[in-house]
């Protein structure tokens, strides 16, 4: 199964029921990626959100700049409806459930967009360079790319930590010279790089931002990240492909874990993002 089938069923229905958890965990990105899509973004024009998932990223655009016209786009039916729904009575503002690549190759001319965004959306594409070449030719020249993805596991411990407690493989990095879809495909920015001028950006300047990954917070924070980790990550994967009689060993290992991780009434981990800015040259 493509990453594209499993964005558009099992994958795009859970984040779609659990976006307030998801939306929680990247809030501590917000604020630099919002920025960095700010700096980049015209006060008129059209927009595009690659990969929008739930709205949280065009809601802020829509709100910093009213008279910007911004389109959202993902494979995921489910989360477009949430997100129509939060965005609802915002004139701005549009979604729409296609595959980001086709959309794009169907925009020319004057419908090309001044500026293409994504929060963490870009890393699941089956073919990149070719993603990258479409998004850029839906942009008009001096246009703007800019989005976030994860950078090296090294800075985002929890992934492995979580792996670890479930007793799941640890994710990994693609191997040298290898391209694999997932949370961690564009952590070197040497292969980001490379991938964003062969599709014809220029400049492309990546933005380290440490933040905490919030897994759970409030009276019941260590409940909310366990139900978090069961649903989403490396423990939901080993979850769903085990015996149902053999999972509740695996659940109090988390548990423990995640109890050991509250601090304050909120269970984080420190995490890392890379912020990539490019244009299309022109």
């Amino acid at each position: 199964m493509t990453n594209a089938q499993e964005w558009q069923g099992r994958v795009g229905n859970t984040w779609a029921e659990e976006w307030r958890l998801t939306d929680m965990s990247f809030a501590g990105l917000a604020a630099p990626l919002d920025a960095a899509i700010a700096a980049a973004a015209p006060s008129s024009g059209r927009a595009l959100d690659i990969g929008c998932g739930a709205g949280v990223t065009s809601l802020a655009l829509a709100a910093a700049r009213p008279g910007l016209s911004i389109v959202g786009v993902d494979l995921s039916e489910q989360l477009v409806a949430v997100a129509r729904e939060r965005a609802r009575g915002i004139a701005n503002l549009d979604y729409r459930s296609a595959n980001v690549v086709d959309f794009a190759e169907a925009t020319h001319g004057a419908d090309r967009f001044d500026l293409a965004f994504s929060r963490h959306g870009v890393m699941f594409f089956d073919d990149p360079a070719a993603a990258f070449r479409a998004i850029g030719s839906a942009i008009r020249p001096g246009g703007a790319l800019v989005f976030s993805c994860f950078a090296a596991i090294a800075r985002n411990p929890w992934a492995e930590e979580i792996a670890v407690a479930a007793g799941a493989a640890a994710p990994a990095p693609s191997p040298d010279g290898a391209y694999i879809p997932g949370p961690f495909a564009f952590s070197d920015p040497h292969f980001v790089r490379g991938l964003l001028e062969q599709a014809g950006f220029s400049a492309p300047a990546p933005q380290l931002a440490d933040y905490a990954y919030r897994a759970g917070e409030g009276v019941d924070a260590v409940e909310r990240a366990l139900h978090f980790f069961q649903r989403i990550g490396p423990a939901a994967r080993l979850l769903a492909a085990i015996e149902p009689a053999q999972r509740a060993p695996v659940r109090e290992r988390l548990r423990a874990f995640l109890a050991e991780r509250e601090r304050n009434g909120a269970v984080t981990f420190p995490a890392a993002a890379w912020i990539w800015t490019a244009r299309v040259e022109g």
